[in-house]
């Protein structure tokens, strides 16, 4: 326990030290920076008071979360193919099979649970959380109605919670997977949150992000057309300002963790920045971290895994894959 302490404090420091800088054109990148101070709770009352109106319609496949429902499949896809992907290079030995079982997963943001619902089914232990307590019982309500992920089922593997994740620090329970889906640019202080979702993991845990990056087409995409023409998701939903580039993103986990040389205990439980890479570099190493496109075709009403390194892929929505490293 006090390691687990002590490495939370650390987190928290670290975190500390990092802001975002918000340009003329009212958006934000994440960087380090020497000395400034950010507020350690990443939710967003605003953003939470309009999910939790919507929150009646998370399992109305034509409703609101239409396009989530319909990613669904394609996250999940991309999260069983990875874990599988890094368990064969570990492992040339190993069959085909589904690593999810009986690994802890924390689903971060878990809205009405679709996420959640899937990885439990595919045999992971699974914590959903959310800061919306209507989301939560909307969540709740709805696997209780599955016999296979009812709490009263013979093997339960999904349980719910209403906190935040940086609420769950101070727990000494640690999880083989994090996924945050779609939550990312919806929560204040973004550079707090990954830190905390990254000292939720396990050494050697993996951590699955999806959002939207930073881009005229991304606007045009999500809220010119999805919000103000189609009206297919309400308005304020998406705010252009908190989107988040993939570059961006990589770079943190360049960065991260952070030490303060002239303390011997600051840092995160892992010294090794999660990204190998040098900052400017195209290159992501395959066992650190992955990136992929997540397109939408309108013709087919459906969302598809875009191939590596597909040329324009990540202009708008897409999903991330970073390792933490094993303990040395």
């Amino acid at each position: 326990m006090t390691s687990i302490l002590r490495r939370t404090r650390n987190a928290s420091k670290w975190t500390s030290s990092l802001r975002f800088n918000h340009h003329s054109q009212g958006v934000r990148t994440i960087h380090s920076a020497s000395a400034s101070t950010t507020g350690t709770n990443s939710v967003n009352t605003d953003e939470i008071a309009h999910f939790s109106k919507l929150s009646s319609e998370w399992w109305d496949e034509k409703g609101e979360f239409n396009f989530l429902h319909k990613m669904n499949p394609v996250r999940i896809q991309f999260i069983r193919e990875k874990m599988l992907e890094v368990a064969q290079a570990e492992n040339p030995d190993l069959d085909s099979g589904d690593m999810l079982t009986g690994l802890d997963v924390l689903d971060v943001g878990c809205g009405g649970g679709l996420l959640s619902e899937s990885l439990a089914r595919l045999g992971a232990k699974t914590t959903g959380i959310d800061a919306s307590e209507s989301n939560i019982a909307i969540a709740s309500l709805h696997a209780a109605a599955d016999p296979k992920l009812s709490p009263e089922g013979t093997t339960p593997n999904l349980s719910y919670l209403h906190t935040s994740a940086e609420n769950l620090l101070p727990n000494p329970k640690r999880y083989d997977v994090v996924c945050s889906m779609e939550v990312l640019e919806h929560v204040d202080n973004p550079a707090t949150f990954l830190a905390t979702c990254a000292e939720l993991l396990k050494p050697g845990g993996h951590l699955f992000l999806s959002t939207i990056s930073r881009t005229p087409l991304a606007y045009a995409l999500t809220i010119f057309m999805a919000e103000d023409v189609l009206r297919q998701v309400s308005q304020g939903t998406h705010t252009y300002s908190k989107y988040i580039k993939p570059s961006e993103l990589v770079q943190f986990f360049r960065d991260y963790p952070q030490q303060d040389k002239s303390n011997p205990l600051s840092g995160s439980s892992s010294s090794r920045p999660w990204i190998s890479t040098p900052s400017g570099s195209n290159y992501l190493p395959r066992m650190e971290a992955e990136l992929r496109g997540l397109i939408y075709n309108p013709f087919q009403a459906r969302w598809h895994l875009a191939p590596k390194d597909a040329w324009g892929a990540l202009e708008c929505n897409y999903i991330f894959w970073v390792r933490k490293p094993m303990e040395s």
